[in-house]
């Protein structure tokens, strides 16, 4: 009982901290929706570029937008799991990492950055089942970085606006 009393008296010094969440917040909906998502090479970018306009809530369109994200996507794979006859490999892991440049109309750069994921996948006995793990672990990378990218910019959009 003496726990929750504390509890209930100090709730309201949480108030002030100036933390909120991002997530269901509509303040930054315009902002997000004005984000043309320019394409990206190769199926993880496709994945990438996707889950970025998901997150968003923009149609993937340029037109009548303010800004545009490009995205440059760079994979590396490299085999962590290496059998005793050091001949096969049976697990590997997969970073992708993105640069991103948020421009707006005039093409000046108003925010960067730099996101990065690690995904890994077992080897599998068949070749397709080894290639379906690869992508399911990529598009879980990708859809990843799409978030973190979304973060970022939430927080540029709410410092750049006082939010």
């Amino acid at each position: 009982m003496k726990q929750a009393l504390v509890t209930v008296l100090l709730l309201p010094l949480l108030a002030g901290c100036g933390f909120h969440a991002m997530y269901g917040d509509t303040k930054l909906e315009p902002q997000f929706k004005s984000i043309y998502v320019e394409p990206v090479a190769d199926r993880n970018g496709y994945e990438l570029r996707n889950a970025l306009i998901d997150l968003l809530g923009s149609d993937g369109q340029p037109g009548g937008k303010v800004y545009h994200l490009r995205l440059v996507l760079n994979e590396t794979n490299q085999g962590v799991v290496i059998e005793n006859d050091t001949t096969d490999i049976s697990r590997y892991n997969d970073t992708l990492t993105v640069n991103y440049t948020l421009s707006d109309a005039k093409g000046t750069v108003v925010t960067r950055g730099i996101q990065s994921s690690l995904s890994s996948y077992n080897v599998a006995p068949s070749p397709y089942a080894t290639l379906s793990a690869q992508q399911d672990s990529d598009k879980r990378a990708a859809e990843d970085i799409a978030d973190r990218i979304r973060m970022d910019l939430g927080v540029f959009f709410g410092r750049r606006d006082g939010q």
